[in-house]
């Protein structure tokens, strides 16, 4: 048996965490794609945008690889949260192409630099100097803690749920089956609080 190559490895779950984005944005309305559905302003274009960013920022400067693109903070008067939403003038297609082109910086610099290639992110201080196999597994977390903001999200506009287009990795079993499960949830979660109030 062949050992795996750990390079690979975090490549591969990076990408399937990537590719988990992409397809949950896919097929929605300009509405649905950048409505806030949490008390946050939690979004889905928004959560595409801020990926793209931090990519960015991760596998660029941080490794002395300049990319070239504009990022919502470096604007002087950049609002609070500019890389979680979305404006007007932001098409689907300029969010959507700006998380390929740092899909494809990060790529390079990955296939570039060996694990233990050091670079240094200055947003994280003194505790900085980091590796690239660490980047990668920051952005290999990051990337799928965004990707269950992102099923959640789905999920309240239209139902859609699931781990890949291929493999919906659910439970269970139709429609009714969930109503009826959610209702025997509800009811448990209410008979609990009560006995313990």
């Amino acid at each position: 048996m062949k050992p795996n190559d750990p390079k690979d490895d975090l490549h591969r779950y990076l990408n399937a965490a990537r590719e988990a984005i992409i397809w949950k944005v896919d097929g929605l309305s300009e509405y649905d794609i950048r409505r806030p559905l949490t008390p946050t302003g939690t979004n889905l274009l928004g959560l595409v945008k801020h990926l793209a960013s931090v990519e960015l920022g991760y596998f660029g400067p941080t490794f002395g690889r300049p990319h070239n693109e504009s990022l919502p903070w470096d604007e002087e008067d950049a609002e609070p949260n500019s890389d979680m939403w979305a404006t007007t003038d932001e098409s689907r297609e300029d969010v959507l192409g700006l998380y390929h082109r740092a899909r494809t910086h990060a790529d390079a610099t990955i296939a570039a630099l060996p694990l233990d290639a050091m670079g240094h992110v200055p947003w994280w201080g003194d505790g900085g100097d980091v590796t690239l196999q660490r980047i990668m597994l920051h952005m290999t977390a990051e990337t799928n803690r965004h990707a269950g903001h992102v099923d959640i999200v789905r999920e309240l506009i239209d139902g859609k749920v699931g781990l890949r287009a291929d493999n919906t990795n659910m439970d269970g079993g139709d429609q009714a089956w969930y109503r009826d499960y959610w209702n025997r949830l509800e009811t448990s979660a209410k008979e609990a609080q009560a006995m313990r109030s």
